[in-house]
């Protein structure tokens, strides 16, 4: 490793604020005008508003139904910038999201300051920006989810752990940083963080013959740390649920997702492999480019340090059952550390002949990969909303343009200036995709119309609204957790409508109208059609054709 004692292994406080500034470029778009996109993001948003609400920051709910997937520790983020913020009543989903956007900016800042001390300053820019405009933490970074403080949790960790191991004798802050990101990630999304950590530990000792460096970390009062972070809502959880939290979120939730897959999130061995030119992209270009490189340096603590981040931890998501893109975000640190080591250390040992025609045969991946993101923007547009957009074709061929530059650059040598053009597609393409073309699709994100037809025509505030085939969690959160009910079937949300028909509506599925409209028939229910809201749910892709129905005074006695 080269030396770290210089100042050109060290970001001063303009390239900080350089950083700071372009990874907001790239993070903030769209994280406002995006409406809630995934599942379970609504669902740690209405349990986040219903925690402000009551006051209880133990026991999680979404409405009436125990939430015991994940720790509190997300929620308890998401309380606080709803609170600062002062959206709770309005329901502003961008707030929920400024954890995750802060959890990626740190993860971001943190793969500077190593990659910095590991390979130099243009290294610690490059590094840093390959994790920010990699595809899939673009969508973390505008989702209101654990994974992105996660993400900074155990770069944190790993951070610390990385000094402590290439310079044993160091400063306080280093055990107390690993021991601190351990318990936060404790919080936050359980023991998933152990594991990353765990692993490289664990590699590391194997690798080295070694463990005595391992004193370093001051577990004497570094546990006790880590514990008295975690411990006490641990414990609360345990008394509250009388051990439902442990039955649900470790034997059912992470113990389950071991042995067979949840949620139809299944994928072979290799899953993650085929998913890395994109999941990954641009950097994956950098990434799979730097394997040599990697191999002839792992004598070098640095390179077998991030080799024993990765490998270990790939080799056991790519076997457990259920499978997320995301999954294997925690390891792109490490892999932007290598992938920019490759480009910035002196000497390059000359491949063998195998390794170069498959490294050839990726480059063709990757550049077809560079197409499919290129167009993704203006197609999704023209497929979802019938829109041929001039500005996104223009951002698809620069970020075209931009990827086959970064690819022609590295291939002629110049890889510094393969790196900028692959960052300048990286960032356009997050930008188009994540701000410039999602927020844009009505007909997939049908709750805002929903929404917003409720509000227009109903008479009553608040308007309680029943709901049967469209059950997203979407709904209940802009909606309002108490005024949303999710019916059991189109008699149920008729049942729903009869008890309060002046202050109430019912959103019908035109597969479930029939039953529907024969139980308020038989209710003797006057129905009243106030819209047709269109389209497609983007959770699961079923075509909806949604009615929102107001019941008059009873026509007849009812049952």
């Amino acid at each position: 490793m080269t030396s770290v004692g210089s100042d050109a292994h060290r970001l001063g406080w303009k390239d900080w604020l350089i950083l700071v500034a372009v990874s907001a470029l790239v993070l903030l778009p769209g994280i406002s005008s995006l409406p809630p996109v995934d599942r379970d993001e609504s669902r740690y948003a209405v349990a986040t508003n219903q925690m402000l609400e009551t006051g209880d920051y133990i026991d999680i709910r979404f409405q009436e139904e125990q939430r015991y997937l994940q720790p509190a520790g997300i929620y308890w983020l998401q309380s606080i910038a709803v609170a600062v913020t002062g959206t709770a009543d309005d329901r502003e989903i961008w707030a929920h999201r400024i954890p995750s956007f802060l959890g990626i900016l740190a993860a971001v800042l943190m793969t500077g300051a190593i990659a910095t001390r590991l390979y130099g300053r243009h290294a610690g820019y490059g590094a840093a920006l390959l994790v920010a405009t990699a595809f899939a933490v673009g969508f973390e970074a505008r989702i209101a989810k654990t994974d992105a403080v996660l993400l900074a949790t155990i770069t944190a960790a790993h951070l610390a752990l990385m000094r402590t191991y290439l310079e044993p004798k160091g400063h306080w802050w280093r055990p107390a940083l690993f021991w601190a990101a351990l318990g936060g990630g404790l919080m936050i999304k359980g023991p998933i963080i152990l594991l990353f950590v765990g692993l490289t530990l664990i590699a590391l000792v194997i690798w080295d013959r070694k463990f005595a460096w391992l004193g370093a970390l001051k577990p004497l009062w570094g546990v006790p740390l880590f514990l008295a972070i975690a411990l006490p809502w641990y414990v609360a959880i345990g008394i509250v649920s009388d051990g439902g939290f442990y039955a649900e979120a470790v034997g059912d939730s992470l113990m389950g997702k071991v042995g067979e897959s949840q949620q139809s999130h299944a994928g072979p061995p290799g899953y993650y492999l085929g998913l890395l030119s994109l999941s990954f992209w641009p950097g994956s270009l950098f990434f799979v480019f730097a394997a040599w490189f990697a191999w002839t340096r792992r004598a070098e603590p640095a390179t077998r340090y991030l080799i024993a981040w990765i490998v270990p931890a790939w080799i056991v998501y790519e076997l457990i059952a259920t499978k997320l893109p995301h999954y294997v975000m925690p390891l792109y640190p490490a892999m932007a550390c290598l992938a920019v080591a490759a480009i910035f250390q002196p000497g390059d040992a000359r491949a063998p002949l195998w390794l170069r025609v498959a490294a050839g045969l990726y480059a063709v991946i990757w550049l077809v990969t560079s197409g499919f993101v290129a167009a993704f923007g203006a197609a999704l547009l023209q497929w979802s909303e019938g829109q041929l957009s001039p500005v996104l074709i223009v951002a698809g061929v620069a970020i075209l343009v931009s990827a086959m530059a970064a690819l022609g650059l590295y291939l002629s040598g110049r890889k510094p200036k393969a790196l900028a053009a692959g960052l300048v597609a990286g960032g356009l393409a997050v930008v188009t995709v994540y701000a410039g073309t999602l927020p844009r699709l009505d007909t997939l994100f049908l709750t805002p119309r929903i929404v917003a037809a409720v509000e227009a025509l109903s008479e009553c505030e608040p308007t309680r609204l029943v709901t049967s085939a469209y059950r997203e969690p979407s709904l209940v959160y802009r909606h309002g957790p108490y005024d949303t009910r999710l019916a059991n079937g189109p008699a149920d949300a008729a049942d729903t409508l009869a008890d309060d028909p002046a202050c109430t509506v019912a959103l019908i599925d035109a597969s479930e109208a029939d039953a529907f409209l024969n139980r308020a028939e038989s209710l003797g229910l006057d129905l009243d059609a106030l819209a047709v809201i269109e389209g497609q749910n983007y959770s699961n892709g079923d075509a909806m054709n949604l009615t929102l129905y107001r019941a008059g005074p009873r026509t007849g006695n009812g049952e």
